[in-house]
């Protein structure tokens, strides 16, 4: 190769995710820019198990720096990267610790947190636990719960705080009845849930898969069925919210970091 290169190790939350869609920006605004035609190019590993052989091909262990981030550089010039993510689960960890050890030990297990809304489990609790279980979800923490006017409103995201009549709609349905809360716990968890449940708008699930959650036990965008908490750290949240007792499950190293 007539040019140098930089091999990049990077790590953070959804690494994969975040990382395709960077490089995917970069790659747009680097084509607008140029105009010798010496444009960036990229590799990107797609899977922990390619990020694996490929790092130990460039890397030994004393070449990592713990931390949220590591890289290491073979060059100064950026005329063409080879970038390997890593996804580290939905955590990030402070702690000294092996990467390669870390790629080989698998999925973390972590916790997340599903809100069954009014009417939903009621007529549908034994199908939905069936498919919890078969989905390889364990259930943590569970209890029936009428939820007050500022607690359902932190459920809501900030695009449906932004206009009053929805936001009304949502905590007027919400504080209508009882909810069912289930601390859930699997390997990636977080993420898991969000892709069974789907889209927020039943219609657009349907459209996308109809064995999608809310396709399934939605009918709007405010009986939808379901929340789910949206990212690990909101999962912490939720679980401090709504199981300040505690959990049934052993602790995990995840939850221990994050405790106050």
């Amino acid at each position: 190769m007539s040019n140098p290169v930089l091999v990049c190790v990077l790590r953070r939350i959804n690494a994969f995710e975040v990382l395709a869609e960077a490089l995917k920006r970069l790659t747009q605004c680097t084509e607008k820019l140029s105009r010798s035609g010496d444009l960036l190019h990229t590799v990107m590993a797609l899977t922990p198990e390619v990020t694996f052989r490929q790092a130990i091909l460039f890397f030994t262990e004393a070449d990592f720096v713990t931390g949220k981030t590591c890289f290491y550089c073979l060059c100064p010039w950026v005329l063409k990267s080879f970038c390997f993510s890593y996804l580290v689960g939905e955590s990030q960890r402070c702690h000294a610790e092996s990467l390669f050890t870390y790629l080989q030990t698998g999925a973390q297990i972590l916790c997340t947190v599903l809100l069954i809304k009014p009417g939903a489990w009621s007529h549908s609790l034994s199908r939905i636990l069936l498919k919890l279980d078969l989905e390889k979800f364990h259930v943590v923490g569970m209890k029936h719960i009428n939820l007050e006017p500022d607690v359902a409103l932190g459920l809501l995201s900030p695009e449906e705080k932004q206009d009053p009549a929805v936001l009304e709609a949502h905590c007027t349905y919400l504080t209508s009845g009882t909810a069912l809360v289930l601390c859930l716990q699997r390997p990636n968890a977080v993420k898991k849930l969000i892709d069974l449940l789907g889209p927020e708008d039943p219609k657009l699930a349907q459209t996308r898969d109809p064995s999608l959650w809310r396709a399934q036990y939605g009918t709007s965008t405010v009986q939808n069925g379901f929340y789910g908490s949206k990212s690990y750290q909101i999962a912490v949240r939720d679980m401090k919210l709504f199981f300040p007792e505690g959990l049934c499950c052993a602790k995990c190293q995840t939850l221990e970091e994050e405790e106050v």
